[in-house]
């Protein structure tokens, strides 16, 4: 998907909802567990009931990884579920991989490659720390998207991310650097939204590339404040959610709960799109 593509998708849907698919298998509701494959069963009705409303969806890789072969197969359904809505949904692997050289080839073919048998995801997660040779293997593939960690919402960011180097802190000279590696039409970064405040100075670093914005719901991030600081021309976020909208309910009306809490959502999105 084009970064025009992904910028029309969002004027038509309305919205720019991610809605990430953190499927714990203890988390689902009591009553898909008897069936063959409750995880996949559990993620096509919450993409049923959101599609209109998310413009991207985003497995967590992790959720799938920790069940071996059952939850690849998991995760392989559900990605093909979502092809069937291809022009319709942005497919982001949450993998924050970070190795290098072949490594990094080989887990780009893994997430990319369809004809390899891969996930045929659109984006990638991708962490910055072992540099250029830990990124560029994932941006030789056309049409597809690197989204590099810079600013994460969880409380060890300070650790390493705001500690100041010369006049910068790490994260902007990360993104001063990475920016270089490829473009506004095949990059995004992370940035979370606890951190709202910070999104305007990392405009000034890059005023046109998306952002992916996890840290609204569940973890009190403000939606309207990622907006304030973070929305460009072409609204240029991504913001994602997973728990308050996969695990609204834990009984036989998760879907119609997660539905809700989506439209509520996709309604504050509609607003601030608006403003643009």
């Amino acid at each position: 998907m084009t970064y025009n593509e992904l910028h029309q998708l969002i004027l038509r849907k309305r919205s720019f909802l991610c809605i990430g698919l953190d499927s714990d298998i203890t988390k689902i509701p009591d009553h898909l567990k008897h069936l063959q494959d409750p995880v996949f069963a559990f993620n096509k009705k919450i993409i049923d009931s959101t599609i209109d409303l998310a413009v991207a969806y985003k497995p967590n890789l992790a959720f799938y990884e920790s069940r071996g072969i059952a939850g690849l197969r998991s995760l392989q359904l559900t990605m093909d579920y979502l092809e069937s809505f291809k022009s319709e949904v942005f497919t982001i692997a949450d993998a924050k991989r970070g190795d290098i050289g072949n490594t990094s080839s080989q887990y780009a073919l893994g997430v990319f490659d369809h004809d390899s048998s891969g996930f045929n995801f659109d984006a990638i997660t991708v962490a910055p720390y072992m540099g250029a040779d830990s990124v560029k293997p994932f941006l030789f593939f056309p049409g597809k998207w690197v989204i590099l960690l810079a600013l994460t919402s969880n409380k060890g960011a300070e650790d390493f991310q705001l500690v100041k180097t010369g006049d910068e802190r790490l994260f902007e000279l990360v993104i001063e650097h990475s920016k270089e590696w490829g473009t506004a039409e095949n990059m995004m970064y992370v940035v979370g939204a606890t951190r709202a405040e910070m999104l305007a100075d990392i405009r000034e670093i890059i005023p046109d590339h998306f952002l992916l914005v996890p840290g609204v719901g569940a973890q009190g991030g403000s939606l309207a404040e990622v907006a304030r600081y973070g929305m460009n021309s072409h609204c240029g976020l991504l913001v994602n959610v997973s728990r308050s909208i996969l695990f609204a309910s834990s009984g036989a009306d998760f879907e119609e709960k997660a539905r809700d809490e989506a439209v509520s959502i996709q309604k504050e999105m509609e607003s601030l799109l608006q403003l643009l």
